[in-house]
């Protein structure tokens, strides 16, 4: 038997099986890729080789921007910024039908464009927002809705940890022209749930909040502006060459931190907590790059990719079926798998078939991004969907159904950013980066 065949079944049914009888999805990966390395190498050659690849997938400088970038969306969360951030945003959507829907969405723009997790973004804003919207007489499923449809932005709105793991693994792919690919199809996101929002607030009858008056909105703006430079002096200094991304996000938690502590919202009493909880998520991040490494060379050793990408030029050489067989597959992909294992084993197989009918692997990137960010809202396995039932302290199953409309509107962004190569790569040529 055809030894791509056989660990492409091997990784399949190990992984299936692991995954129903509820073990960990990079403890499956691991042991799955493992097995299937031993089907096609000595034992001594496997272990070997599983060990250095690893080590190779998760020994790059530019993943270190990832710890950088989480401790920094911790430390804001933590030290009063993001509670500014809230108020910054009510300054700019608070007349909106719905003006506390509104602020969320708003909110979790502007905590993304600093913290780069869509996750972090649905617990810290939800968790100040969420109490404010219950006093204004919101329904809780309605804003939890709001909330976890919106917090993803960040997913894609620079800095973002998930567009670092992208250029990671597709090798020549400048992480700057990414971050600049992905503030058009984020703030579309934004605005398209802005619109939902708004629709759905006038039918529950959520009205806008009257005028804040001019000196108390310069007050809220004047205060929220030591948290919005950090935006402009991370990514203004990776556009000018003043630093690279990685010491970019260095610069964030020096940043984040001394804001924090003019502030005076962290004690030191807070820091060891903080760390911890920051090395608790660049652990699992990083250990499932190392993980995935393995399965990556399986599939490259026994060509999988390359049947895969025949199989599929195959039913049609079509470019643009293609892409939308391609979006189906990774929106039902997302629903079950995270984000950062989706895009290190998929990137490999599906990049080369669309480099093969000329798209930009920028394009791509985002295309891909865009499909996996939209899983994370969606059950059974959305990461942000758990997150902000949980912060709203609401059930799923209400949720979800509030979610719908925005899955339609987030979904018509979605064709756009994949058909439209324009939305994706308009801002890095701007800035000579393509």
């Amino acid at each position: 038997m055809d030894a791509a065949l056989v660990c492409g079944l091997i990784m399949l049914v190990l992984i299936t099986i692991l995954l129903i009888i509820g073990t960990p999805i990079s403890i499956s990966i691991g042991f799955a890729s493992t097995m299937a390395m031993l089907a096609i190498l000595p034992v001594g050659k496997a272990v070997l080789m599983s060990s250095q690849k690893m080590f190779a997938g998760t020994n790059s400088f530019s993943l270190l921007a990832i710890p950088f970038f989480i401790l920094a969306g911790i430390i804001m969360n933590n030290g009063g910024i993001a509670r500014r951030l809230v108020n910054c945003a009510q300054l700019l959507a608070g007349r909106l039908p719905g003006s506390m829907a509104q602020t969320n969405i708003v909110a979790n723009m502007l905590f993304g464009a600093i913290s780069g997790s869509g996750a972090a973004a649905a617990a810290a804003i939800g968790g100040i927002m969420g109490p404010l919207e219950e006093e204004e007489g919101y329904d809780k499923s309605y804003y939890a809705a709001v909330n976890v449809a919106s917090a993803p932005t960040g997913m894609m709105i620079p800095p973002s940890n998930t567009l670092i793991v992208y250029s990671t693994v597709a090798g020549t792919v400048s992480i700057s022209a990414l971050f600049m690919a992905g503030y058009i199809p984020g703030i579309l996101w934004g605005l398209g749930n802005m619109v939902v929002a708004g629709i759905m607030a006038t039918r529950l009858g959520y009205k806008g909040k009257t005028k804040i008056p001019f000196k108390q909105g310069l007050k809220v703006f004047l205060d929220a502006i030591p948290s919005l430079l950090l935006i402009f002096i991370v990514i203004g200094g990776i556009l000018n060459g003043v630093f690279t991304p990685t010491e970019g996000s260095a610069i964030a938690v020096v940043y984040a931190a001394v804001l924090s502590m003019i502030y005076k919202s962290i004690k030191l009493k807070d820091v060891p907590r903080i760390l911890l909880e920051a090395a608790n998520m660049t652990s699992i991040i990083i250990f499932m790059i190392g993980i995935s490494t393995i399965m990556s060379y399986v599939m490259a050793y026994t060509g999988i990719p390359t049947i895969i990408a025949d199989a599929l030029l195959g039913i049609t050489t079509n470019k643009y079926l293609i892409l939308m067989i391609m979006n189906v597959f990774l929106l039902i992909l997302g629903t079950f798998m995270d984000p950062t294992p989706a895009i290190l084993i998929f990137t490999p197989i599906f990049l080369p078939i669309v480099q093969s009918f000329g798209m930009s692997p920028i394009h791509f990137g985002l295309m891909m991004t865009f499909n996996l960010c939209i899983g994370a809202i969606t059950p059974p396995v959305g990461t942000v969907l758990f997150t902000g039932c949980r912060v709203a302290n609401t059930n799923i199953e209400t949720v979800v159904g509030k979610l719908i409309p925005f899955f339609a509107v987030t979904i018509l962004v979605l064709l756009l950013v994949t058909y439209i190569p324009a939305l994706t790569l308009t801002i890095p040529a701007w800035f000579g980066l393509i």
